[in-house]
């Protein structure tokens, strides 16, 4: 049975009109509910009005920039984004995903691959489950309550945005085992990322400056070069204590 997404809320955000009717044709094609937003003021409002299910926010427009919308928007919310941004500007992406989007669409693009995009990012944004539950102690400094999608550091609670949240899930899931690059792209972004395996590093990166002391020489997550990452197995290390 294919999957529905007829009552999820798209907000695009774009100020060439014309991207938006070909944007908004082809969600509502496949069943999407779309609002529309020309400028970075009218997101702002919209994303309060409407509360989406996800935006496509477009980098280039006059006034407020896609990057300092994406700044509002995290401030305020966790709504997934998905950026526009111009074919070959790589800074953009990576300036985009270190604010807070979760991917980013190159222009131009085709119908196919933003409602694929799309629904990825819809599909990872469902709570990630599996057996963990209650607190896991880590060690004295790091524990986890994915109950209460909750990190503590020293004592302090840790903001994780959602993909570095699901990404630590699936590596405390396997505590003690390799994750492949390839498990990682399929498990936390989805099988259309196969070919994406810098999403890996870079949010293994992010996940290093919040949670190890010591990021360029990592405790937690660890580096098996050449095939994946492995978090430490606490598990193991308790029994021996």
């Amino acid at each position: 049975m294919p999957e529905s997404f007829d009552r999820r809320r798209i907000l695009v955000v774009d100020d060439e009109e014309r991207m938006v009717r070909f944007i908004r044709m082809n969600l509502e094609h496949d069943g999407f509910q779309v609002s529309e937003a020309n400028n970075g003021k009218q997101a702002i409002q919209k994303l309060r009005d409407v509360t989406p299910d996800l935006i496509l926010l477009d980098i280039m427009m006059p006034d407020l920039d896609g990057f300092e919308v994406l700044e509002t928007i995290r401030e305020v919310s966790n709504v997934p984004v998905i950026m526009l941004t111009a074919k070959g500007e790589e800074d953009d992406r990576v300036r985009g995903l270190e604010l807070g989007a979760d991917d980013y669409i190159t222009k131009p693009f085709s119908p196919r691959e933003m409602v694929s995009r799309v629904k990825a990012v819809l599909r990872r944004t469902e709570t990630a489950t599996g057996s963990m539950h209650g607190l896991l102690e880590i060690d004295d400094r790091l524990k986890i309550d994915f109950d209460r999608r909750e990190i503590w550091l020293e004592g302090k609670l840790v903001k994780l945005r959602p993909t570095e949240y699901r990404l630590l899930f699936h590596l405390v899931q396997n505590a003690g085992w390799v994750v492949s690059h390839d498990q990682l792209l399929q498990k936390v972004w989805g099988y259309e990322y196969r070919d994406e395996p810098h999403y890996v590093r870079l949010y293994i990166n992010y996940l290093r400056q919040k949670l190890e002391k010591d990021p360029a020489n990592p405790k937690y997550i660890l580096t098996e070069r050449g095939v994946g990452y492995r978090f430490v197995d606490f598990k193991r290390q308790k029994e021996k204590e």
